[in-house]
């Protein structure tokens, strides 16, 4: 099998979906939070991305990943068994997908059962403000995530989670000190928005590193 074909076939693919979505390199880049510069080198036929990718575009694009890697006009004649291969990798990534969903949610849940029991015990014993639990949930379950998909090695929606444990540690100091101190101090978001620019900046940085990698 010419690996070469089938990058150009499959960056061909990639490019005529994209055009029919009305995406830029730029626009699909972002949905993948890959740069424009890896799309145009698998537009290009210079790299491919990897299968989980694969999945993530197929899921964009409402097709099948057999549509983007498939054309009876450009494929040679055995391409039946590349696609083949190919199925069953995405089968075992889509089932590892979906375990770690289920790891996720259920981490996520435990997160929010441990404050649904402090709220009752401590609301059961008379002390008040006890849903202060819930608010506390927020960055918690939000560091939880971020734990176990960076031990994963998944970490496409790190940028995502480290501005909602920052928005919500944010939230957090903010009700506590207006419920137990009385002190409205709502510029404490303000802080907020040098973090959020330092975010975005930190891994626009690290974008150069990923589409190296795939090259």
């Amino acid at each position: 099998m010419n690996d070469e074909k089938l990058k150009l076939q499959l960056g061909a693919n990639i490019a005529s979906y994209r055009k029919r979505m009305g995406l830029t390199q730029m626009g699909l880049a972002e949905k993948l939070n890959y740069s424009d510069k890896a799309v145009s080198k698998w537009e290009r036929g210079e790299s491919m991305p990897d299968v989980l990718t694969l999945v993530q575009l197929a899921e964009l694009f409402d097709i099948t990943v057999n549509d983007l890697l498939i054309d009876p006009r450009a494929l040679p004649e055995n391409h039946g068994i590349v696609v083949e291969k190919m199925e069953k990798a995405v089968e075992k990534t889509l089932k590892r997908k979906a375990d770690k969903y289920s790891i996720l949610g259920l981490s996520s849940l435990l997160v929010w059962f441990v404050a649904l029991l402090l709220f009752v015990v401590l609301s059961s014993v008379g002390i008040e403000k006890s849903w202060m639990a819930f608010f506390y949930a927020i960055p918690i379950t939000a560091v939880v995530m971020l734990s176990l998909r960076s031990a994963w090695h998944d970490f496409r929606w790190n940028k995502t989670l480290i501005s909602v444990i920052m928005w919500g540690a944010l939230l957090s100091i903010y009700v506590s000190l207006l419920v137990f101190v009385g002190v409205n101090i709502w510029k404490i978001f303000l802080l907020g928005i040098p973090g959020q620019l330092a975010i975005f900046l930190w891994f626009r940085m690290l974008r150069r590193p990923k589409e190296e990698h795939n090259g």
